[in-house]
């Protein structure tokens, strides 16, 4: 009998590593330039960038009580087109997930940088990118303790990341009602504040790849996926209102440490140790759970017999896809190597939101098919909704990435033709 995951994920655990994935160290900066353009009612621009993440949700909450494998959006998209497409799709979200990876161990490189810079009086001369592979290779090792240990390490980050951000907000009550967060100077900035912003909350599509070591997927993933962006709605909902009413939209839009200096403005120079901890915190686990779910997806493929048996690796011990996560790392750290990781992630970006339109008209493919138009309103307004912001990104990316997504398809279905 072949060896195969371990079935062990709850609700609980799922809904906080959906959390740890989605509040990342992005949250830190974009709530500064969120106020730039929306001002006072940047907590508007969350609620719709919120209703985006939702009704997209909704449609992989959907997917993955029809078809509960960690293959996700292969699955998904192949049932409603062809392998082709979905190979295509499936290797794009490898890509940008490992660059994904790349990205946010820099920036938790830097900011532990300036952390023992600024507190602990030590300089160090190491390359923010030899650190970012450090902390890529610690992720690596508790990956391969299983899954069980993987999901108490995330969900202890998520816990450390998440009460930075409460403890932010429960001491910023006294505050609130100081600006008038109802103030609308510019309504198209609070649209295009909540396109940025939407990023904030990617990260979810990442728990339907967790189905197969999950104790009860049909039941427990959709609602993983629900929760976890509720969540973290109302998270960034009331960090936004406790920023503004503390110090303002035009001081928070023009600092380069937005929630460092609303730290700093209640606690004093404690507030920026604080920020720093928990940006560790967040930065952490969102590097972990990006190469747990790619390893994960890279799993569930090979199980198609799409992708080499090699990945189909699980250790006996563990029963964890071994070979799978050492793929998933060798490319993270080599991405840690190139120099234009800015490009790179707002690629990635531009991604997420192609595979979002994707997973949605596979939904509403899927229920035409079964004859079930009363619920295919919802996708519509999701894929609505996706192709707004996908508009919203450079349009020399969006050139570039229709390029990209193209020629790989070309290639796989010339080389399976």
């Amino acid at each position: 009998m072949s060896t195969k995951l371990k079935k062990e994920l709850t609700l609980l655990e799922l809904v906080l590593m959906g959390v740890g994935i989605i509040v990342g160290a992005g949250i830190y900066v974009l709530i500064g330039i969120g106020a730039s353009l929306a001002g006072n009612a940047l907590w508007i621009s969350f609620i719709l960038a919120s209703l985006v993440a939702i009704f997209t949700g909704l449609s992989y909450a959907k997917l993955s009580f029809l078809f509960p494998k960690s293959s996700a959006e292969y699955i998904y998209i192949k049932k409603a087109f062809n392998e082709n497409f979905a190979l295509a799709t499936v290797l794009l979200i490898i890509l940008s997930s490992v660059v994904g990876a790349s990205v946010v161990s820099i920036g938790f490189s830097q900011i532990f940088t300036n952390f023992l810079q600024l507190f602990l009086k030590i300089n160090i001369n190491i390359s923010p990118n030899i650190l970012a592979i450090i902390l890529i290779l610690i992720c690596c090792f508790f990956l391969m303790l299983g899954i069980k240990q993987s999901a108490v390490l995330s969900v202890g980050a998520t816990f450390f990341s998440i009460m930075g951000l409460l403890i932010i907000i429960f001491f910023s009550i006294p505050y609130f009602g100081k600006e008038d967060i109802f103030l609308i100077k510019n309504p198209f900035g609070i649209f295009e504040a909540s396109s940025l912003i939407f990023f904030a909350f990617i990260g979810f599509e990442s728990i339907p790849r967790l189905a197969e070591e999950a104790k009860n997927p049909k039941k427990d993933i959709p609602l993983a996926i629900i929760l976890s962006i509720i969540i973290t709605t109302i998270i960034y909902v009331l960090i936004s209102i406790s920023a503004i009413s503390i110090i303002g939209s035009e001081a928070l839009s023009s600092s380069e440490n937005p929630l460092g200096d609303v730290a700093k403005s209640i606690f004093g120079i404690y507030g920026l140790l604080l920020v720093s901890l928990f940006g560790l915190f967040a930065t952490f686990s969102t590097s972990f759970l990006i190469l747990l779910s790619t390893s994960r997806i890279i799993y569930g493929v090979a199980e198609q017999k799409i992708l080499p048996k090699i990945f189909l690796s699980i250790s006996k011990k563990r029963r964890v896809p071994q070979n799978s996560i050492l793929f998933v790392t060798i490319f993270s750290i080599l991405f840690c190597f190139l120099r234009n990781l800015k490009l790179l992630a707002t690629l990635a970006d531009f991604f997420v939101l192609f595979i979002f339109i994707l997973v949605n008209i596979s939904l509403i493919r899927i229920l035409k098919s079964r004859k079930d138009n009363k619920n295919i309103f919802l996708p519509f307004l999701a894929t609505f909704l996706c192709f707004i912001l996908l508009f919203s990104i450079n349009p020399m990316i969006w050139i570039l990435g229709m390029f990209i997504y193209g020629l790989v398809f070309l290639i796989i279905w010339k080389i399976r033709k």
